[in-house]
């Protein structure tokens, strides 16, 4: 009897723990109507924190000639290691091989005053840990403080993976591997300290071109694009050359079947443009969420990669040749750590209505902090975010920054990751899709959080007005 009594006491406790457990990690909490950022002490630090860092900045309507300098490095593992993106691969995502090396490159630019770097890896995203290893030794050799940085990854998803722990960078990223964050930020690095020692006299011209034909909405079939293909075209003194690219379609023509290592559609992009005008290249992902790459017609993904990528790269050279290049651009730049709000993911498809505890993001690795990073160079102004970005938020930001006589290059991955960003106007919609559902983590009303964050942004760093003579 005394027995069986022991036995019912610890099933009875075991249960209790049981509800406990599921209750404060699992559910069911509700979903939040509202996040009230406005009034939340993490949105006045993050404002608090854009006026800090902007005061690192000189501003000035007469800055000194642009200076402009490059580098890339392989970042390319060995084989057998894990390819990030996909939780579907086989073979807990060991390579097999290397279809083409896959790089880190930088374009470093000063006016004189201020010098900033724009950092574009052929990876799925640039985890926090790689980003701190980063902006720690760039300052210690090279000089450059967290604000001079912007980190993006061109969202490949056949880039080098095991770069950080925990469940849920496995997920998506393959068993960690203990060199590779010390092994990719060596390299980064070492880019960033070349293309900082290679800045010479230099000019610089900007455009854009829409490319509707290469991207889809892939949440919502009829829903809008954002189609911009970007480009900067910057030439040093002595004719040496450099693009700077943003599209805003997923890289992912290549599936789950695919186990090399490979740059995807940016890096033939980014080849196309160095054999064909002896030059450097340098792609950033732009609004990649809820855009999927809409590729020429091909017998096989290998064809389709390479056509989309040299479809675009054409396009960018067809449209910077006849543009002026100029030699005076006003730098400044803004790097800050954010504060998220409560974690809302949920993962149920037919109901929106239970989400996930927020202590659960903990268990599975989730991080609890983004990254916001502007940099503005004359009126371009690029925006480095810690997501997959909407390609239809982008557009409303665009309107709106060229309203205000902005060219905005809006971005993801910039040394954090936070999940999908997805428009307000979609958290309660059923049946919630991949990126509103499970990989929404801090909705509603992500949108109108980091619209708000942006608008300051644009703010600290805007030139002050001309006082009249």
């Amino acid at each position: 009897m005394k027995l069986l009594k022991r036995v019912l006491l610890v099933l009875v406790v075991l249960s209790i723990l049981f509800v406990l457990a599921f209750v404060l990690v699992v559910g069911p909490w509700p979903t939040y109507a509202e996040s009230d950022f406005e009034h939340a002490g993490f949105y006045t630090d993050a404002l608090h924190a854009i006026d800090q860092a902007a005061q690192e900045s000189h501003f000035t309507h007469a800055p000194g000639q642009l200076l402009a300098g490059w580098a890339s490095k392989s970042i390319t593992p060995a084989v057998s290691q894990p390819l990030a993106g996909y939780s579907a691969r086989p073979g807990d995502k060991h390579s097999i091989g290397v279809r083409d090396q896959v790089e880190v490159r930088v374009l470093a630019l000063g006016d004189g005053e201020d010098r900033v770097v724009l950092v574009g890896a052929d990876m799925l995203i640039i985890p926090p840990n790689v980003a701190e290893h980063v902006r720690r030794q760039a300052a210690n050799r090279c000089g450059l403080s967290p604000s001079n940085i912007l980190l993006n990854a061109s969202h490949t998803h056949c880039g080098p993976g095991g770069f950080a722990p925990g469940w849920a960078a496995e997920f998506s990223a393959g068993p960690y591997e203990e060199t590779m964050p010390a092994f990719l930020a060596g390299s980064f690095v070492d880019a960033i300290e070349e293309a900082c020692d290679a800045l010479e006299p230099a000019r610089l011209a900007a455009g854009d071109v829409d490319a509707p034909q290469f991207i889809r909405n892939r949440a919502r079939k009829e829903g809008p694009l954002d189609p911009e293909l970007n480009f900067l075209r910057i030439e040093q003194q002595d004719g040496e050359k450099c693009y700077l690219v943003s599209y805003n379609a997923h890289p992912t023509t290549f599936g789950d079947d695919m186990m090399r290592f490979s740059g995807e559609y940016p890096g033939e992009l980014v080849r196309y443009i160095e054999r064909t005008e002896n030059a450097a290249a340098v792609y950033l992902g732009g609004a990649v969420g809820s855009m999927g790459p809409n590729a020429p017609e091909g017998p096989d993904a290998e064809s389709r990669v390479v056509a989309m990528g040299e479809a675009l790269a054409k396009l960018v050279l067809e449209h910077t040749r006849a543009l002026p290049l100029q030699d005076k651009f006003d730098i400044a730049s803004v790097g800050v750590p954010l504060g998220m709000p409560p974690m809302q993911m949920r993962p149920f498809e037919g109901n929106t209505n239970w989400r996930v505890s927020p202590l659960l993001g903990r268990v599975l690795g989730l991080p609890g902090e983004g990254w916001l990073q502007g940099v503005r160079v004359g009126n371009i102004l690029f925006v480095g975010l810690p997501c997959d970005f909407s390609g239809e938020i982008s557009r409303e930001w665009k309107t709106w920054a060229r309203d205000q006589k902005c060219d905005l290059w809006p971005l993801s991955f910039n040394g954090a990751y936070c999940g999908y960003f997805s428009p307000d106007k979609y958290y309660l919609e059923t049946p919630l899709g991949y990126e509103t559902g499970l990989m929404s983590w801090y909705g509603p009303n992500i949108e109108a959080y980091f619209t708000a964050l942006f608008h300051h942004l644009f703010k600290a760093l805007e030139l002050p007005k001309e006082s009249a003579a």
